[in-house]
C-alpha cells in the first residue's frame, strides 16, 4: 500500500519506520527537513518530502491521488484537521486517519473534516488506565468510525452471569461481538464453545447503542 504520513515527529517517524517492515510504501512530509531525514528504513522505502502537507500542491507531489492512506500526526490539530479535509475532499484518498493531541477539540475529527478514524492519546491512556484498574464495568478502549462503533473491555467480577457459560450462550446484541479473551495475561481466541472464567477480559467489538445489553450479559445490570 501506497502511505502518506504527514508530521516526521517522533510518532510520525515511528509509524513510517514501521510501516516500511510491512511493505508498505511511505511518502513522510515535513516542513523540516532534519526531522524527516532522521526517518531509518531501506533506501527507497521512505520518500521524504519537504513542504507543508496543509498545502495542496506538497500532496500533489506526494502522489495523494493515487494513495491509500493519510496519516495526519502532525502536533497541531488545526493541520491535521486541514490535511484530512484536504486529502477527501481533494483527492478522494479512501482512508484518512488523523491523531488528536488536544482531547477538547476530538470532537471536531469525523467525516465532515475528511476524519474516517481519529487517535486521541490522552483518551486513550485514560481508558488503559481503567481498563488496568477496572473490574466488573465496561470501559470503552477505543472508538470508530467517528463514534458509531467502539471497542470495549469488561473483565467479569465474581458474580457476573457470564461466568462459566460459553461464549455462544451469552446472550449480546447482534450488533455486537467478541473479538478476544485474556485470561492470565494471554490473549485467547473466542472460540463459540469457550467457558468463561473469573476475571477475564472480554474485548467485545459494538456498533450502534447497545452497551446496556452488553452490560447485562457480561454484569448483570444495565
Amino acid at each position: 500500500m501506497k502511505i502518506i504520513i504527514a508530521g516526521a515527529g517522533s510518532v510520525g517517524r515511528y509509524m513510517a519506520e514501521q510501516l516500511t517492515k510491512f511493505g508498505h510504501e511511505i511518502f513522510l512530509l515535513d516542513t523540516d527537513e532534519s526531522a524527516v531525514n532522521r526517518a531509518h528504513a531501506p533506501e527507497g522505502k521512505i520518500h521524504t518530502i519537504v513542504g507543508d502537507a496543509c498545502d495542496i500542491g506538497v500532496l500533489e507531489r506526494a502522489g495523494a491521488a493515487n494513495v491509500d492512506v493519510v496519516a495526519a500526526v502532525t502536533g497541531d490539530d488545526e493541520d491535521n484537521l486541514v490535511v484530512s479535509l484536504l486529502a477527501k475532499q481533494e483527492f478522494g484518498v479512501p482512508r484518512v486517519v488523523a491523531r488528536v493531541n488536544n482531547p477538547n477539540n476530538e470532537w471536531m475529527f469525523n467525516d465532515m473534516w475528511g476524519v474516517d478514524v481519529s487517535v486521541s492519546t490522552p483518551h486513550l491512556l485514560t481508558a488503559l488506565v481503567e481498563e488496568a484498574v477496572a473490574v466488573g464495568s465496561l470501559v470503552k478502549l477505543l472508538s470508530l468510525e467517528n463514534g458509531k462503533a467502539g471497542l470495549n473491555e469488561v473483565t467479569l467480577a465474581a458474580g457476573s452471569p457470564a461466568i462459566g457459560k460459553v461464549i455462544s450462550d451469552l446472550k449480546l446484541p447482534r450488533e455486537s461481538s467478541v473479538v478476544a479473551i485474556i485470561r492470565d495475561g494471554h490473549v485467547v481466541v473466542p472460540a463459540p464453545d469457550l467457558p468463561l472464567h473469573e476475571n477475564d477480559e472480554v474485548l467485545v467489538l459494538a456498533t450502534g447503542d447497545c452497551e446496556a445489553e452488553i452490560c447485562q450479559a457480561l454484569i448483570g445490570s444495565n
